[in-house]
């Protein structure tokens, strides 16, 4: 008999309809939502925090804790296709979620198991930290990120422009130079060494634990590429 709560996924929205949430850090946690380019509801790339219930919290450190060394990410998922919209502008208070791990095998496929039954998080406004429509513009001339997180746990986004292309978030290790101001809008993040190779790339171009120097405007900072807290090459281009 086949296990309702494990679900491999070739699209995003199969079988059911609702949004999905990366978690992404420990001390303080983040939500990245899924985007998609060619399904109008999730063409969006955001970032933001949710209030999270006690024991849905303990299961995430807990889990994530058993997983740290594989290819293991952690998703809220939201049933109902309703407009994220309603997030940032603050009509939206409370949201059910249930919250899954995604195992992902040596083929790529992802299986997305339920670890935690239905409950409530709540959003605010204020905890946004970005929200970009997925407009097609034009690649970036080189590699870019979103950074954000809270102290000295600071994550990286691929800024998603122009279809096909990439989506990744990253923790960094020894973050310098990312003042709290930057992290709390998501500051774009540039790579000087690497161009953006304006496409779809399989496997991330940031290699983990090598030190990379980054700029935010004309201000240098650096970081050690750490664990891979989400990657998607494939439902993110599908039509």
């Amino acid at each position: 008999m086949t296990n309702p709560d494990v679900i491999s996924l070739s699209d995003a929205d199969a079988p059911r309809h609702g949004h999905r949430f990366l978690l992404i850090g420990v001390d303080t946690i983040f939500a990245y939502h899924l985007p998609l380019y060619h399904v109008e509801v999730h063409a969006f790339q955001l970032i933001t925090k949710f209030g999270l219930d006690g024991s849905l919290r303990k299961k995430y450190l807990e889990d994530l804790s058993h997983h740290e060394d594989r290819r293991v990410y952690y998703s809220l998922f939201s049933e109902g296709h309703w407009p994220l919209k309603e997030i940032v502008d603050g009509t939206r208070h409370e949201l059910p979620v249930e919250l899954e791990r995604v195992t992902v095998d040596e083929s790529g496929n992802r299986t997305f198991t339920k670890i935690v039954d239905e409950t409530k998080a709540t959003s605010r406004k204020e905890d946004v930290v970005h929200y970009k429509p997925l407009d097609a513009t034009d690649y970036p001339d080189l590699l870019t990120y979103l950074a954000f997180g809270d102290g000295s746990e600071v994550h990286l986004a691929h800024q998603l422009a122009a279809s096909p292309n990439w989506d990744e978030v990253i923790t960094t290790a020894q973050p310098a130079g990312f003042p709290q101001s930057d992290l709390d809008h998501a500051a774009a993040v540039t790579i000087p060494a690497i161009k953006d190779p304006k496409g779809v790339v399989e496997t991330s171009p940031l290699v983990k634990g090598k030190t990379y120097e980054g700029l935010i405007g004309s201000r240098e900072v650096t970081f050690t590429a750490g664990r891979q807290g989400w990657w998607n090459h494939t439902s993110l281009n599908n039509k």
